[in-house]
């Protein structure tokens, strides 16, 4: 094989892959836009199997989210998607357009869940820039703060938080 084809198959950063035309992942900080509403895409249908699997990694074991008879008797009347799975699904679909080009994730704030995700629910992301703003001790990165909202396929809001992630600037 000659070094060029080598090359070629061992190019895996995402500059390079960007170069050819390839969707680019994530934003640099001057690509963010105070205002500026993404909304995220593929939306997520959340099944038993992800909510199962999702409490037993994590060792959540409460019957209201992986125990259908426990569960009929509850105010809800069948299982509850546990908190934490749809917000690291909101996090995750947020990721192409917000951290993909992330050094660190600094903060989440006013983390809520105003109305309960069932087995089943589809969930459609949305994240508004709330604040764009370069650092004041490294001049080649800055800070944006970025509400997402979470909602089911009814348009009930079931999950919204604040996160603050640092991002690089454009290289020059």
């Amino acid at each position: 094989m000659a070094e060029t084809d080598t090359k070629q198959m061992t190019d895996f950063d995402q500059e390079s892959r960007e170069a050819t035309g390839a969707h680019p992942y994530g934003r640099y900080l001057e690509e963010f836009e105070e205002g500026a509403v993404y909304k995220h895409w593929p939306a997520k249908t959340v099944t038993e199997a992800d909510d199962h699997i999702f409490c037993l990694i994590t060792m959540n074991h409460h019957p209201l989210h992986i125990n259908d008879e426990y569960a009929r008797q509850s105010q809800q009347g069948r299982n509850v998607v546990v908190g934490p799975l749809v917000y690291s699904l909101a996090v995750g679909m947020t990721v192409s357009d917000v951290s993909g080009k992330a050094i660190a994730n600094l903060a989440t704030d006013e983390l809520s869940h105003p109305a309960p995700v069932f087995h089943g629910d589809t969930l459609y992301v949305e994240s508004e820039v709330l604040e764009v703003r370069p650092s004041q001790s490294k001049p080649d990165r800055g800070v944006v703060k970025v509400r997402t909202d979470v909602y089911n396929q009814h348009g009930t809001l079931v999950a919204t938080f604040k996160r603050s992630v640092l991002v690089p600037k454009r290289p020059t």
